[in-house]
């Protein structure tokens, strides 16, 4: 018998109980687009965390104040008074692959326009920082090294921040604002950036001169943090274990003693990030397989269903002539058919399901070819692991038993 007429004789017989046969498919349906739903999710988180990581910069390096002690009590991160202009200079000029350097020193304040008023972080920085971040200006332009050397009272500002004191799309450049009761200039505006690596928003953000934080904000002279661009990606780990090296000797530390300072890439921050979601990805996947699993057993449990309830049908076909094999193929080929139109099925409602988190929640998802080429490989494999059994059985019914089957 000719596989088409095979196909044709299997498909008929599914045709006769299209509830059943719809039911049967429901398992499959659901796992796959399951599968596909919860890789898609998994796979635009993944990409969400590589864009953050493209639009801060794939060669940034973070060096940030280490842990301070005192009397015992250590305060954490960030809270060491050692990192200094000094260090940014010698990191710019004894650095091999170092291409922008930019110190910086954060407070948060009340800033005030007008009867508007709003609290953000103020980020002291250096004139390299929008080179480093690949960040350019909405209006007007970032403060120059003049800026930086006479603790300039200017700013630029975040669109959240323009947006909130001057309203939606406004031009502010020039005017004053006051920050901590002290009048700034505002000299820009940066383009909107988005949420940063770790979830905070960049735009809710003023940047003035680091100096300026210094002297006439906080009264201090040490900085909290340098920001620093290898000339290239692939030189991020040579030139990050340089500048750990280069500030030991700055601050006279010796062999043993733990490091005041913290070095950091921007892959290394979102390191966990990105484990944790490939780990959440996996999870959920093994989840959503369970209902492959499940779907399987439905097929398997119909199909050796529809073997009892024609039994005299099979002892007829091989009274006149039909072989083993026949059936074989015909009961395989009927399992086979449930997984794939489910299969088939499944996939356009896991993309459909993908699109419309993305569009209704605003959650990043991205379907991956791969996971429907696997979730579609997944439901044929199924079709023929759990439609092998029942077919064999009817392929071995005795036909004599089978026609005196009630």
């Amino acid at each position: 018998m000719s596989l088409f007429m095979i196909l044709r004789i299997g498909i008929k017989a599914l045709g006769r109980n299209k509830m059943r046969t719809g039911l049967t498919m429901l398992g499959l349906i659901i796992g796959v687009a399951a599968v596909i739903t919860m890789v898609a999710l998994g796979s635009g988180a993944q990409q969400s965390i590589e864009d953050q990581i493209t639009s801060a910069g794939t060669n940034m390096i973070s060096v940030s104040a280490g842990n301070f002690s005192s009397g015992g009590v250590r305060h954490g991160w960030g809270s060491a008074t050692t990192l200094s202009t000094n260090d940014a200079k010698a990191i710019r000029e004894q650095v091999q692959g170092v291409q922008y350097v930019a110190a910086g020193v954060n407070v948060r304040a009340q800033v005030i326009y007008g009867n508007q008023n709003w609290s953000t972080r103020v980020q002291g920085t250096d004139v390299e920082f929008p080179l480093i971040r690949f960040w350019p200006t909405e209006f007007g332009t970032f403060f120059a090294p003049s800026d930086v050397s006479a603790s300039a009272k200017v700013a630029v500002l975040g669109s959240i921040v323009r947006d909130t004191l001057f309203g939606e799309g406004v031009d502010p450049v020039g005017q004053t604002i006051r920050i901590r009761r002290q009048p700034f200039k505002v000299i820009g505006v940066m383009s909107v950036k988005g949420p940063g690596s770790f979830g905070e928003d960049q735009d809710d953000t003023i940047f003035i001169p680091f100096t300026t934080v210094q002297k006439k904000l906080r009264g201090i002279r040490y900085i909290q943090s340098i920001t620093v661009s290898a000339m290239s990606a692939g030189q991020t780990v040579m030139v990050s274990n340089e500048i750990s090296a280069l500030l030991r000797v700055q601050h006279n530390l010796i062999p043993g003693d733990e490091d005041d300072f913290r070095v950091r890439t921007l892959e290394e921050m979102a390191n966990v990030r990105s484990e944790a979601t490939r780990t959440m990805t996996s999870l959920l996947a093994s989840i959503a397989g369970v209902s492959l699993l499940v779907g399987g057993i439905g097929i398997m449990n119909i199909m050796l269903v529809s073997v009892t309830e024609r039994t005299r049908e099979i002892g007829l076909r091989m009274a006149v002539g039909a072989k083993g094999q026949d059936v074989l193929f015909q009961f395989l080929v009927e399992a086979m058919v449930l997984s794939l139109l489910g299969g088939a099925i499944g996939i356009a409602l896991g993309i459909g399901l993908s699109r419309g988190i993305t569009q209704f929640l605003e959650w990043p998802t991205t379907v991956s070819p791969d996971a429907v080429i696997v979730a579609f490989g997944f439901a044929a494999i199924t079709g023929i692991f759990f439609g092998f059994y029942p077919a064999r059985k009817a392929a071995r019914l005795d036909p004599i038993e089978s026609l005196r089957f009630e």
